[in-house]
């Protein structure tokens, strides 16, 4: 067997075994994938080009903040398993759809504050439901979504 087809096969079974174990590669997943994806391009863009990023002191690229910013996406993820696993424990359906969902909206705010933060014209519906969102989530305790 040559390296390719050594490499190729490992991908796959790993790739096979990550999917399983998230209950699936279904449109749930990609669609958290893709959205934790973009929330960090854009946050990087955010930071990298128009320097107004909320996670830096300076508004500028930081590797620490990009490191963290990793950090909460593999525990997003991390949450996601377990609730997966959950719902095969308990016999029960939704809780890993559920957790998707949230995660997935969480990453959806925090694309549309990148817009925002890049000078992206904001419909007046659109950034008063984020400021009642994230007014809440700082009333909550949390010091960012």
């Amino acid at each position: 067997m040559n390296l390719k087809n050594a490499v190729c096969t490992a991908a796959g079974v790993i790739g096979g075994f990550m999917a399983s174990a998230f209950g699936g590669w279904d449109a749930a997943i990609v669609t958290l994938v893709v959205c934790m994806a973009a929330d960090y391009i854009s946050g990087l863009v955010t930071a990298g080009v128009f320097h107004a990023s909320k996670k830096s002191g300076s508004g500028a690229l930081e590797s620490r903040a990009g490191f963290k910013g990793l950090c909460r996406k593999g525990m997003t993820l991390l949450v996601v398993l377990i609730a997966c696993r959950l719902e095969l424990i308990l016999g029960v359906s939704g809780i890993r759809e559920a957790v998707i969902v949230g995660f997935t909206a969480n990453e959806v705010i925090s694309i549309v504050e990148n817009a925002g933060l890049m000078g992206v014209p904001m419909p007046a519906a659109v950034t008063k439901a984020l400021d009642v969102l994230t007014g809440q989530a700082a009333a909550g305790g949390r010091d960012e979504m």
